[in-house]
């Protein structure tokens, strides 16, 4: 096909994705208020299923708004989040039904399995973020106190954005295999390298962990960086010794 055949495709690749990403806005819009008190503020309660699997005490944190429109933007910006969640297989299967006719079969045989690895891991990551990195970050921060005269009161912005950034990055970050393995076949990386790169790889996570987690306190700081530096073990474990021999 020539040039202007490729962006046709592209646009209704667009279009079919963002159709599909507007009524699952619509849809989650309208199911928000049913799941935003057990799901999104579930770990501000002590019967969060993380603290009684830990054995946690008792726990209570009420959110406050301070902003008069801050309830209706943050009802629409979950609402999007939560139909981007959504949509990100079907994301993938646009972007592997739009790639995959310039690879030869072997070539897609490689992809299509770095694609759904890539949206399992994607899910595992939101998972790991939702079920341990946040609520364990929040209920320390939230309980840690500097003087008895003090009482935390935790606004519905830094809640929510503390939420978003942990969960939706920790998602991204775990394609970190998936990545390494594609740039292996590439020919740019392999075991040997990543192996002699350790020592930066840790310098470069450390920094990663901080911006993903907005508070930077150490705590919260070990507890990402953690699965992050086994995402880079995993790489090194996938990721062949030298890249593939083209025929």
């Amino acid at each position: 096909m020539s040039f202007w055949d490729h962006l046709e495709v592209f646009r209704w690749t667009i279009l079919r994705i963002v159709i599909v990403l507007a009524v699952m806005l619509v849809a989650s819009f309208v199911a928000m208020p049913y799941i935003f008190d057990p799901v999104v503020l579930g770990p501000t309660r002590g019967d969060f299923f993380v603290y009684r699997l830990m054995g946690a005490g008792p726990f209570q944190t009420d959110i406050i708004n301070i902003n008069v429109a801050s309830q209706f933007l943050t009802h629409f910006s979950f609402s999007f989040w939560v139909a981007l969640l959504l949509v990100f297989p079907y994301l993938m299967f646009e972007i592997w039904r739009f790639i995959s006719p310039a690879l030869y079969e072997q070539e897609k045989h490689g992809v299509r399995r770095a694609f759904l690895g890539g949206a399992l891991l994607f899910y595992f990551g939101c998972a790991v973020g939702y079920c341990v990195v946040f609520p364990i970050t929040f209920r320390f921060l939230a309980e840690y106190t500097l003087g008895e005269m003090i009482t935390n009161q935790i606004s519905l912005n830094s809640y929510t954005t503390n939420f978003l950034t942990i969960i939706f990055v920790l998602g991204v970050v775990f394609e970190l295999p998936i990545l390494a393995w594609l740039l292996s076949q590439l020919g740019i990386v392999n075991k040997e390298l990543l192996k002699k790169g350790r020592r930066y790889a840790v310098i470069v996570l450390l920094v990663l962990a901080a911006v993903i987690t907005p508070t930077g306190d150490p705590f919260s700081l070990a507890v990402v960086f953690l699965p992050l530096y086994l995402l880079y073990e995993l790489s090194i474990a996938i990721v062949p010794h030298k890249a593939p021999e083209e025929d």
